[in-house]
């Protein structure tokens, strides 16, 4: 009786430990850790808060993953992701928890609480906020954000953006980040 007993509590136990591991890590400790890193190579932190479900959010992880456009933005900025807003898809579990305090707090959650993915802020390596997609004035409605840059004037905030946040980002890397943009929103 004992075995079996004791068999059963470990099952449970090791249920509980899977269930806990599948769990997506905390938004603070991912911005700590993305921190620590833009401290250290003293670069600022490109942060990306995104879904599953968002069509943009994948084109923008498709844009950064291009090696040419990958280079640029490794030798500028930590890219760090957060999930959120996978409750319209079913699956409030695989947000990052906390990140929805810090999209509100970095500008993504218009005053009614609406979102625009992908949503992009670039912070200091202390975290602090130095732009993010939000177009100059448009306030701070998400929906009036860049989400992923599919017109002349997403592009132009996108660069602008870069510009500021990296200002010794060469006129080169610029025009090369330019062009695949171009590229892509004419597609």
């Amino acid at each position: 009786m004992w075995k079996a007993l004791r068999a059963a509590v470990i099952l449970l136990l090791m249920s509980v430990a899977l269930t806990a591991a599948q769990k997506a890590p905390k938004a603070d400790d991912i911005l700590k850790a993305a921190k620590l890193k833009a401290a250290d190579q003293n670069k600022a932190i490109f942060l990306i808060f995104g879904a599953s479900w968002c069509e943009d959010c994948h084109q923008l992880d498709s844009f950064l993953a291009l090696p040419d456009i990958a280079a640029i933005f490794d030798k500028y900025f930590v890219v760090t992701k957060l999930t959120f807003g996978e409750a319209l898809a079913g699956h409030p579990d695989w947000d990052n928890p906390g990140s929805d305090s810090l999209i509100s707090k970095y500008g993504g959650l218009s005053k009614s609480g609406e979102v625009g993915l992908p949503f992009i802020a670039i912070l200091d390596p202390k975290a602090k906020l130095l732009a993010n997609s939000n177009k100059p004035g448009k306030g701070q409605a998400a929906s009036d954000g860049t989400g992923f840059l599919g017109d002349a004037e997403d592009i132009k905030w996108f660069l602008a953006m870069l510009q500021k946040t990296a200002p010794a980002m060469t006129e080169d890397e610029t025009h090369k980040i330019q062009d695949v943009l171009r590229k892509a929103a004419d597609e």
